[in-house]
């Protein structure tokens, strides 16, 4: 690790096999917490290639637990993370949403290491055990229209970074990796990214990969559709530039969006979206994420349709009824 960081410090980057050399030694826990936090900082100071991007990810492929949910056509929703915002769920909110709109949803995500409560965080609030069992996992898309997968039990390097990245409490590339490496390989993909040169990376990743992807990034800073200002969208080799009005919505305010101070205020903000009690700007952010992801499984699929959809399986009950049916398979 010595000689990687010296020649990192040099302003020198990586080849996509040595990056995926050193996750591969992280995985084995092969570095000290130190180490992994001076290599973890690097990114911070500087952009990542797209080698080191996909050596990275070649290697927490290679060492993940794969998981067979069948021939499924399932999208996952999920951020990168790290924009500081401290939102509440938003995507996993609209995991639900979609579900709830008759679609299948493989979500991968994990505990929040840059803000109070992430994917994982909010699950357990409810109750929720995660699991690595390929049956309860199938039972629990069958039943209720999502399969959680929550990221350490699939990626041993996750595991192995948990307690350095939470130590650090700031992004790390370790958000970047985490929606480029759900371990069912789902061939639909809403993903959101902190910035617009990360969204032109995972565009070439999901080129290469041959899937379904649509990247959403809001030009404030936002790894989702904020509707806090204008936002772009990246799919099929084309980006297109919207703001909320453009859609049909009032613009929010990031103080509208707070995650609160602590998970169950999170969980809290979580259960009243889904029961169509959440403010105007609450809703309208989950319902606007939930469309895109819908017209990523269908691109005949209008936005404004989408978007009546999305809608539609909040206020019919149906967003929160698919959540309730969750909660009970995984509890």
């Amino acid at each position: 690790m010595k000689h990687i960081l010296q020649k990192m410090f040099e302003h020198k980057s990586l080849s996509r096999e040595e990056s995926r050399e050193i996750l591969l030694n992280i995985a084995d826990a092969k570095y000290n917490d130190s180490q992994l936090s001076a290599f973890m900082t690097v990114y911070l100071m500087r952009s990542i290639t797209l080698d080191e991007l996909s050596g990275f990810r070649d290697a927490l492929l290679e060492r993940r637990h794969p998981v067979n949910l069948g021939n499924v056509k399932a999208i996952d929703i999920v951020g990168t993370g790290g924009d500081g915002k401290n939102t509440f769920n938003i995507s996993t909110a609209s995991c639900f949403v979609v579900a709830g709109a008759g679609e299948k949803v493989v979500k991968h995500g994990n505990y929040g290491a840059s803000s109070i409560s992430g994917a994982s965080n909010v699950l357990e609030q409810h109750g929720v055990k995660f699991t690595a069992d390929s049956d309860r996992l199938r039972r629990s898309l069958d039943g209720s229209g999502v399969a959680y997968l929550h990221a350490p039990f699939f990626s041993p390097a996750l595991k192995s970074v948990a307690a350095a990245r939470k130590s650090l409490g700031v992004r790390t590339f370790f958000n970047m990796l985490g929606p480029l490496v759900n371990p069912t390989l789902p061939k639909y993909r809403l993903l959101g990214v902190y910035n617009l040169k990360l969204m032109r990376l995972y565009r070439y990743i999901a080129q290469e990969e041959e899937v379904q992807c649509t990247v959403v990034h809001s030009l404030d800073g936002y790894d989702e559709v904020s509707l806090t200002s204008p936002f772009k969208v990246s799919r099929q080799g084309s980006e297109q530039l919207y703001t909320p009005e453009s859609l049909g919505f009032s613009s929010a305010r990031q103080e509208e969006l707070s995650g609160g101070d602590t998970p169950a205020d999170a969980a809290a903000i979580f259960d009243n979206v889904l029961n169509g009690n959440g403010t105007r700007a609450q809703h309208d952010c989950v319902v606007a994420n939930a469309a895109f992801a819908l017209t990523t499984l269908d691109p005949a699929l209008s936005i404004t349709d989408a978007i009546a959809r999305a809608d539609e399986s909040i206020r019919s009950g149906n967003a929160m009824k698919c959540f309730r049916q969750f909660v009970e398979l995984n509890s």
